[in-house]
């Protein structure tokens, strides 16, 4: 099977949520383990550091978390909790009627019990695209000039692939820089968050190009 006939087969906004979903998730666990290290004992505030001890409070400033719950452990076993059935829904759910909604809500619960800042962004990202996964883009398709719609699809799966390299170290990445290649600094994983947060948007868009002309080859690749 050729490369076009692979991609032909791939659906942006799924694979988006997917992917997007399992980093965001598995960005929640970190944060969490560092929670509950930190015992049965309360925050200073609702904004706090997940991590007191280690090479990720020394380097990475504690990876910054918000909780609505005044208790580390409580909020640590939430996040984890939460942060898992990010993953699994991610993983296996996420075709379900309403389940890029559903991601959506999982995505908010995971920042309010202390999920951190940058994977509920990355996990709300991923329900929005979810979202369209089965959708009919008909807003798009009466104001989407086809020639855009065409450079929309050619662009997503590089736009996908650069998108997906950054998530992957910056949730995977950091964790493994400050206990392997530290010192690090804290500014390289904020550049990549939000770097994360500009290509992701960039890549929903193009991946309802990328559907769209996939549902309907010939009409889209005519002329």
């Amino acid at each position: 099977m050729d490369l076009k006939n692979t991609l032909h087969r791939i659906c942006a906004a799924k694979a988006i949520a997917s992917v997007f979903g399992v980093l965001g998730g598995l960005g929640g666990i970190v944060h969490g383990v560092g929670e509950v290290l930190q015992g049965n004992i309360k925050p200073d505030g609702m904004l706090f550091s997940s991590w007191a001890q280690g090479p990720i409070a020394l380097y990475l400033d504690g990876d910054p978390a918000f909780t609505i719950i005044p208790n580390f452990l409580i909020t640590g076993i939430l996040t984890l909790l939460i942060s898992t059935l990010v993953v699994s829904w991610s993983c296996i759910f996420i075709e379900k009627k309403h389940g890029g909604f559903i991601l959506i809500l999982l995505s908010i619960a995971m920042l309010l019990v202390g999920g951190g800042i940058g994977p509920p962004t990355l996990a709300l990202l991923a329900g929005i695209s979810g979202l369209g996964i089965n959708a009919s883009y008909l807003w798009w398709r009466v104001h989407l000039n086809e020639n855009i719609r065409l450079i929309l699809a050619a662009s997503w799966p590089w736009v996908f692939g650069v998108c997906v390299v950054n998530g992957v170290f910056l949730v995977i990445g950091h964790v493994i820089a400050v206990y392997f290649f530290a010192p690090v600094k804290a500014e390289i994983f904020q550049y990549s968050f939000f770097f994360a947060v500009l290509s992701l948007v960039i890549s929903i868009v193009a991946g309802v190009g990328f559907d769209m002309s996939r549902r309907e080859p010939k009409a889209e690749m005519s002329g």
